[in-house]
């Protein structure tokens, strides 16, 4: 199904590109005070209101919030990119009230305010570098890995954060961790904003241009739900999963079991972007949603240990070339103007199935045990990968309109 990919495309080559190196450390160091937050925020809302419950919920209300707004954020910023530093400035002014309010206490209400506040301005930064990378490298081959680096990159943050910010709160307190947070967002964003302008890249449309006058509608793009859709099923069968693990094994098995998961996630990214593809994207997102299924199912089977890191080692592989996938498909049918909003849909798809797998898998636990849950994330999976199997049948038989952005990416990687 693929060969080795030969010529200029390598990771090396990417990141050579103009002005690429600056733009993807800064945007590095940006997302490490999204990959710290977790375990700062949610301990320093704790300490502020005496209760864990508030805490969670204010937490909880941060990340919904977040995912909800995410592509009008990313919108106001394609179209006036200011507005990043601006979100920036506000967003890390909230971070740093909620830490004094972790050290001097706060009202639950208070609480929750600002941590929904925070979360209606938190900058966007992972889809803003996925659609530099669109700018940036100027073929199929070269964006591809590009995409594939830059995903393992982001996942590889977000696994290594919570960790990261444990020892900052052990050597520390959580309000100190938080402050950090807010600190690393201003240098961050701050270095990211000096990259932009230094590389003059312009992600707004030309004055004048169709895009200009009218905003992008999502809809207009039939296979971007499809997409969704599947990316929306993928982080809900890994919230549940999780869950699952937990009640089964512990959290302290559970912890080395996704950590292998991250190994395999950025090992499987590597790979998958050193390789040119006989099929097309939209057949490889129907693949891999199945093989995230049949991973999934192993431990539905069997509870041992052995199968289930076996299973959660190539549940990672699956996940990260999944979502990379998704993000080429993205790349493939959106006009350039608008990759940074549709490349915050799939996040905020990404994000809301974490949050829905979650709540699900724990209503379900209580009732139905272990057993159940490990079925509810296979089937999850298995859900998503035949939507995306029935888009590309559809597409494939050139019948219906929910197959012709999937048409258009099979002629355009081809």
């Amino acid at each position: 199904m693929s060969r080795p990919s030969k010529g200029g495309a390598s990771y090396r080559a990417v990141l050579a590109l103009p002005h690429a190196r600056t733009l993807f450390a800064a945007a590095m160091l940006a997302r490490l005070s999204y990959g710290l937050l977790s375990l700062p925020l949610l301990l320093t809302l704790k300490q502020a209101t005496h209760s864990y419950a508030v805490a969670g919920t204010a937490s909880g209300l941060f990340g919904l919030v977040a995912a909800l707004l995410g592509p009008a954020r990313a919108r106001l910023v394609a179209r006036r990119p200011r507005a990043q530093m601006e979100l920036a400035g506000a967003y890390a002014g909230l971070l740093a009230v909620i830490a004094v309010a972790g050290a001097t206490g706060a009202a639950p209400w208070a609480a929750i305010v600002l941590a929904t506040a925070a979360g209606t301005v938190s900058p966007p930064v992972g889809p803003l570098m996925r659609a530099l990378w669109g700018r940036l490298a100027t073929d199929p081959a070269q964006r591809q890995r590009a995409l594939s680096l830059d995903t393992v990159s982001e996942s590889t943050v977000f696994a290594l954060g919570p960790a990261v910010g444990g020892v900052l709160i052990s050597d520390t307190s959580a309000p100190s961790a938080l402050a950090c947070c807010a600190g690393l967002v201003l240098v961050g964003f701050g270095a990211l904003g000096a990259a932009l302008r230094r590389s003059a890249t312009e992600l707004r449309p030309a004055a004048g241009s169709a895009a200009a006058r009218s905003p992008w509608n999502p809809r207009r793009v039939p296979g971007l739900a499809v997409v969704l859709l599947v990316v929306l099923g993928s982080g809900a069968a890994l919230a549940v999963e999780e869950i699952a693990a937990v009640a089964s094994w512990g959290a302290g098995v559970t912890g080395w079991l996704l950590a292998l998961s991250s190994v395999g996630g950025a090992l499987g990214g590597l790979a998958y972007g050193r390789h040119t593809w006989r099929l097309t994207p939209a057949s490889r997102l129907a693949l891999l949603a199945a093989s995230a299924a049949l991973c999934l199912a192993l431990p539905a089977l069997t509870t041992a240990v052995p199968v289930a890191a076996l299973a959660l080692l190539g549940l990672g592989v699956c996940a990260d070339t999944l979502l990379i996938t998704s993000f080429l498909l993205v790349d493939a049918t959106v006009p350039a103007e608008a990759q940074l909003e549709a490349g915050t849909w799939v996040n905020t798809s990404y994000n809301l199935g974490l949050a829905a797998g979650s709540a699900l898998a724990g209503a379900l636990l209580g009732r139905a045990g272990t057993e159940a849950v490990f079925v509810l994330a296979a089937a999850t999976a298995g859900a998503g990968a035949l939507v995306a199997a029935v888009a590309v049948a559809v597409a494939a038989h050139g019948g219906a309109r929910s197959g012709e952005a999937i048409e258009a990416v099979e002629a355009a990687t081809r």
